[in-house]
């Protein structure tokens, strides 16, 4: 009870809110290539590896609502430092009222599996198949599945390793934009076993019975014989 009260003491009790954050300031297309709309979705994420799913959370009253519920389908567009203008203006401004892909200049290109059109600007995006819907209250949850991803080949390596660290990827975070910057570890990084710095001596091919077979043959030699190297003698009963 002490420790619980002492917590309390040191940090401030707000009502609850929405103040998870970083959250990725994604650009959200939906419609069809010939009519498309684009939006700014930072309530977004991943819920599961396998299949692999995801989300987004609209408001009913949004005019790309509609088109997702009716098609079913949306693309999830990464945004990076220099996209961060475009989707800024994206969550502010209505598809209903303006062709906001002119206005920012962005490009609709088509998708591999569904039929919302990718951003030809981002270097990542997810294409997406709603597969339930929840009505949580101001927000509706789009849960869906990822039916496909489309990356730029400048981030990927002649391996074939994404690195994604290229794209320069922007978070959104209580009201302001920043660019993701220098690294602080990889995955599993605290766990894992480092690597033995001193370089290895190389054994030369060895001649004749090794050191553990004639270890093993000098012992039996000694057990036969006495301390003083003489033979043992059995003692007559």
């Amino acid at each position: 009870m002490e420790e619980r009260e002492q917590t309390q003491q040191n940090k401030l009790v707000w009502n609850p809110g929405t103040l998870l954050s970083p959250v990725p300031p994604a650009l959200v297309t939906c419609g069809t290539l010939e009519h498309p709309n684009v939006l700014t979705i930072a309530w977004t994420g991943i819920v599961n590896t396998i299949p692999p799913m995801t989300y987004i959370s609209v408001r009913p009253q949004r005019h790309s609502y509609p088109l997702i519920r009716q098609s079913g389908e949306f693309v999830i567009n990464l945004t990076t430092a220099q996209l961060v203008p475009a989707a800024d203006y994206c969550g502010v401004r209505s598809g209903a009222k303006e062709n906001k892909f002119e206005r920012c200049q962005l490009t609709p290109v088509r998708a591999a599996k569904v039929q919302a059109p990718l951003l030809a600007e981002s270097p990542l995006s997810l294409e997406c198949k709603v597969r339930q819907v929840l009505e949580l209250g101001s927000h509706h949850l789009f849960l869906a599945e990822i039916v496909a991803v489309d990356v730029s080949p400048q981030l990927v390596d002649q391996q074939g390793k994404l690195h994604l660290e290229r794209a320069h990827l922007a978070a959104f975070a209580h009201g302001e934009y920043f660019e993701l910057g220098r690294s602080l570890g990889t995955f599993g990084y605290t766990v894992r076993k480092k690597k033995d710095p001193r370089p290895r001596r190389d054994t030369p091919p060895s001649k004749g019975p090794s050191a553990v077979t004639a270890g093993k043959g000098k012992m039996t030699q000694q057990r036969r014989k006495g301390q003083t190297g003489r033979p043992l003698q059995r003692k007559k009963k």
